[in-house]
């Protein structure tokens, strides 16, 4: 099969690779019909994820069809369709029984595409399958449901719950990305006073306005707007910068929330001296895609839009193309780009 090998900072190819197998009796072998590219791929390929060996293909999302189960397999047979959750779940240790996957004990947590072969690649094996896939209606479109492997998860549970949004805040979310723009659609469904959205891309708070974000703002207008009055009750910071998460400590309210969906390749500074008084809570967390079901039902009754976050669709093919355009995002447009199986390539 063909899949994206990572070979050390700044390489990555698309080459020949061996089929995955049934290693353990809980796996599965699922096709791989969608996958995407997120922000935590640019770090490993940037080499901010030391752990990650060369050699390994990357990706953690993706959408497809059960091909083989192993022995172990209850739920999941072949030609299911199922969404490959990006976190696995060995479903017996102790987070585990506490829903809080990322954390699991016992071989799980993120590893795909990061401890094993991931998803950006013509088939995964998927461990713990039983608790590390859902089964997908036929009549949710791959490019939706793809965005329930990770993407809608995390803003959810990372930023939305963990920062506590509630009916009348204030809600303000730095960092227009995929990410941030999935904690505006998310936020909504508390009915928050306001969502302010926070960028230095033009083209992505434009993009935050058509979401639902009351506004969207340059940081220097929005310190000065939000300043004026108590602060944000909640901040989300979803950029993953020191400076956005400087931002958000300066804007948010006394006894507010901040909570830190980014995923920071270096240090960042905390100034206690300015925040000791303030009765802020701090959250971060990896996701755990405990909630993926719970989103699957807002998307099949109608509660969720969020086609708006794919822009672009590629072949699985061109995945070295995909990840070029995600990465000057705020230049190409791109937000979620969805790589598909059977996309043909454009003539000419």
């Amino acid at each position: 099969m063909r899949g994206l090998v990572y070979h050390g900072p700044g390489r990555t190819s698309w080459d020949t690779v061996p089929d995955p197998a049934i290693e353990e009796d809980t796996d599965a072998i699922v096709r791989v019909d969608a996958t995407t590219v997120c922000g935590s791929d640019l770090h490993i390929r940037r080499g901010d994820l030391p752990e990650v060996e060369p050699g390994t293909v990357l990706g953690h999302e993706a959408v497809g069809e059960v091909v083989e189960t192993g022995r172990g397999v209850h739920t999941r047979r072949p030609g299911h369709q199922v969404i490959v959750s990006s976190v696995s779940a060995c479903g017996h240790c102790p987070p585990c029984r506490d829903a809080m996957y990322g954390q699991c004990r016992g071989g799980g947590g993120w590893i795909l595409g990061q401890q094993i072969d991931g998803t950006q690649a013509e088939f995964v094996r998927v461990p713990f399958a039983d608790s590390s896939t859902h089964r997908r209606p036929p009549y949710l479109p791959l490019d939706e449901a793809v965005l329930l492997a990770e993407l809608l998860p995390t803003a959810y549970e990372v930023g939305v719950r963990n920062g506590h949004v509630g009916p009348g805040d204030t809600v303000v979310v730095v960092g227009a990305g995929p990410v941030g723009l999935a904690a505006v659609i998310l936020a909504r469904l508390y009915s928050p006073r306001r969502i302010v959205a926070v960028d230095l891309s033009p083209s992505r708070l434009a993009s935050a306005t058509r979401m639902g974000a009351h506004a969207a703002e340059l940081p220097g207008r929005m310190v000065a707007d939000v300043s004026e009055g108590p602060g944000a009750d909640v901040v989300i910071e979803a950029a993953g910068d020191p400076e956005s998460f400087l931002l958000a400590t300066r804007v948010v309210r006394a006894g507010g929330h901040i909570a830190n969906i980014g995923m920071h390749g270096g240090p960042a500074t905390l100034h206690l001296e300015a925040l000791w008084r303030k009765n802020v809570t701090i959250s971060t967390g990896q996701v755990d895609t405990s909630s993926t079901p719970w989103l699957l039902d807002l998307l099949a009754y109608g509660r969720l839009t969020v086609f708006p976050l794919v822009t672009h669709r590629l072949p699985l093919g061109r995945m070295e193309d995909a990840y070029e355009v995600f990465a000057h995002g705020p230049e190409t447009g791109a937000l979620k780009v969805i790589l598909h199986r059977e996309l043909p390539e454009p003539s000419g």
